[in-house]
């Protein structure tokens, strides 16, 4: 089938559906083959639309296709999903049979154009442990029989666009097979084809004297990259009916196919390009160097992080790689190349990063001593206009008073060079050999009376704080803010269910719901500690294995983008492009509250029955809209 295809791990085991709609399915009987040169697509295929908040899974029942209406700013990103499901076969085989999916310009009456390929774009939504997650590029669709496929569309619109009503279509058209397979291919087809071929070769080659175990796991990538070779969408007719695609003519299609109608409203708003909230997230530079084989400090090394860099860049947040130490004591840099180089300066000054990370001691050894080059990293970086995004991360959740003493050294060492810097540091507990107050919760709440002066960045685990609003009071009210004090929050392993989290199979407006929290709550920074922590694997192809002992999902927002395909684009994942989306609610939040008070944002947030608190938030989508209508509604230009 077209997901055995795709080597990510229990994929093939399906597995039942996370909030979706369980009511059944009035199944209808399988008819001959219908050749869709003749019969409309509506006949052959069920296509409608879905919020973006909605997890789509293989037994999402129809519904009726609606126009699609969507309001952005200017600097924002919307999506939608279209799901499509079979109601006959035209192949006369296990594939119900192929669909083709393209998409037009939106275009304003006033002439203004968001460009396909541009602005607009086309991912297929593949699900990983039987939930849907991974946005993989999109080329020719195959529909299984009594299954629900889903293509997510996501438009940018870029800064300077035009506001207005802007429209266009997307149609699916039903594909007819006939003939031989590899006449078909394009040159672009073969061309991947060679490189996946390829690929597998040098897996395999060479073996001899390599360790069994790793014998072994280069077969199994070999295995599955054939096989995903044999299930593209290339293949997959020639398999079933030794047939091959007969691309229709242009005006058969137009006339035959399902047409989604599309229209967006751009407003005024610009969307800031400088993130409000400072989002900083972990890329582990371990799981980079053994997963696609690249030596730190090599060339191929510097060239991996940049690609993963600029990348994340588009999500709104804020990377730094990280590199875990004993008891954990962490290492972590935005920039892999020391301060005074010109790659650094371009990291740190680009507007869309809202805060960098400056690591403690050399990301890559040299000659100079920790304390030597400490100080030419601070003394450069506090002579630069972007001083003010700089922290440094030193400890993840100190325990005992032996972690807290190595933090209050390590900033002592810090502020020498620089009184002015920030020191993060992320708890959720006091320290359990010295408690601080008779109760756990008292003591996590003195915890910065132990880390003043030596930490500015308070960054507290919403695990803790459950759905105690009063506890998140006392923290805010403790800071001194005349000592540029700030409160940060995070999310590791919990909390769970209910509350807002970015774990597998949580519902879409769940895992966007986590910044409403974070907006709600007030605090000024975010942090989650990892985007890529998957288990080890030596094989840029291999199968991706969540790792053992956490939630599916935690610490994984991404995936390699060649487990899906040649290319190596990382692949989003649904709940990275929830995270984005969360992010941009916030811009609009902080527009409404700039307007008329943080009241009346808060009483507008629960007004509209978006978000109340970490356990009553809303379930479906439509408040969401609601929302983001009435801040288009009070705060555009009369």
């Amino acid at each position: 089938t077209q997901e055995m295809s795709v080597p990510v791990e229990g994929v093939a085991g399906g597995g039942t559906a996370y909030g979706f709609n369980d009511g059944g399915l009035n199944s209808e009987p399988l008819k001959q083959s219908t050749d869709p040169t003749e019969v409309p697509t509506s006949d052959l295929v069920h296509v409608w639309c879905m919020p973006n908040t909605v997890n789509v899974g293989s037994q999402e029942t129809p519904r009726p296709l609606e126009t699609i209406n969507l309001l952005a700013a200017r600097n924002e990103r919307e999506s939608f999903q279209i799901a499509m499901r079979p109601k006959v076969s035209w192949v006369g085989s296990t594939p119900s049979g192929s669909v083709q999916v393209q998409c037009s310009d939106l275009c304003s009456s006033a002439g203004d154009r968001l460009v396909v390929g541009q602005s607009l774009k086309l991912r297929r939504v593949v699900p990983v442990l039987g939930v849907p997650d991974a946005l993989v590029p999109l080329t020719q669709l195959s529909l299984l029989p009594g299954e629900t496929s889903v293509i997510w569309v996501s438009i940018d619109v870029p800064n300077g666009q035009p506001p207005g009503q802007y429209e266009g279509e997307i149609t699916v058209s039903a594909m007819k097979t006939d003939g031989g397979c590899s006449d078909n291919l394009g040159k672009h087809e073969k061309d991947q084809l060679c490189v996946e071929l390829k690929n597998c070769l040098d897996i395999m080659e060479p073996i001899e004297g390599k360790p069994m175990d790793e014998v072994v796991e280069r077969i199994k990538c070999a295995s599955s990259s054939l096989r995903r070779i044999l299930f593209s969408p290339s293949f997959a007719e020639f398999i079933s009916t030794n047939g091959s695609f007969d691309m229709m003519e242009e005006d058969a299609v137009s006339n035959l196919a399902v047409r989604i109608k599309l229209r967006l409203t751009v407003w005024e708003f610009i969307i800031p390009v400088t993130p409000s909230l400072p989002a900083v997230i972990g890329v582990s530079d371990t799981v980079i160097e053994d997963r696609f084989g690249v030596e730190h400090g090599s060339e191929k090394w510097y060239e991996k992080l940049d690609l993963h860099f600029k990348w994340l860049l588009q999500y709104r947040i804020s990377p730094y790689f990280c590199k875990w130490g004993e008891n954990m004591r962490v290492l972590t840099y935005t920039s892999p190349w020391p301060a005074e180089h010109p790659k650094s300066d371009e990291y740190f000054s680009d507007p869309r990063l809202a805060a960098y990370a400056v690591p403690y001691r050399q990301v890559i050894a040299g000659d100079d001593s920790r304390e030597i080059y400490l100080r030419k990293e601070v003394e450069i970086l506090r002579s630069k206009p972007h001083w003010n995004k700089a922290y440094f991360y030193l400890w993840d959740e100190p325990l005992n008073m032996d972690h807290f003493h190595n933090v209050r050294k390590m900033a002592s060492e810090i502020y020498a060079y620089a009184p002015d810097a920030r020191v993060l540091t992320t708890y959720y507990c006091g320290p359990g050999d010295a408690p601080l107050a008779p109760t756990p919760f008292e003591s996590f709440v003195k915890v910065p009376n132990l880390l003043r002066p030596h930490t500015q960045i308070y960054c507290t685990s919403e695990w803790v704080l459950g759905n105690r609003e009063d506890l998140v009071k006392d923290i805010v009210e403790g800071l001194q803010l005349e000592n540029r004090e700030e409160w940060w929050t995070y999310i590791c392993l919990g909390p769970t269910d209910p509350h807002p989290n970015w774990h597998l199979g949580m519902r879409g407006t769940q895992q966007r719901a986590v910044m409403w929290r974070v907006w709600k709550e007030g605090g000024t920074g975010f942090l989650y500690w990892g985007a890529n922590c998957y288990e080890k694997a030596t094989v840029p192809s291999a199968e991706v294995r969540f790792r053992r002992g956490l939630p599916p999902g935690d610490g994984v927002l991404y995936y390699p983008g060649e487990v899906f395909s040649s290319s190596s684009e990382p692949v989003a994942s649904l709940r990275l492009e929830r995270l984005l989306s969360g992010l941009q609610d916030y811009e609009y939040l902080k527009l409404y509250e700039s307007k008329y008070g943080r009241e009346e944002a808060m009483g507008l947030l629960e007004k509209t029955g978006v978000y109340m608190g970490p356990e009553r938030y809303t379930l479906e989508h439509r408040p969401i809209d609601v929302l983001r209508g009435e801040v288009y509604n009070a705060c555009r230009p009369s």
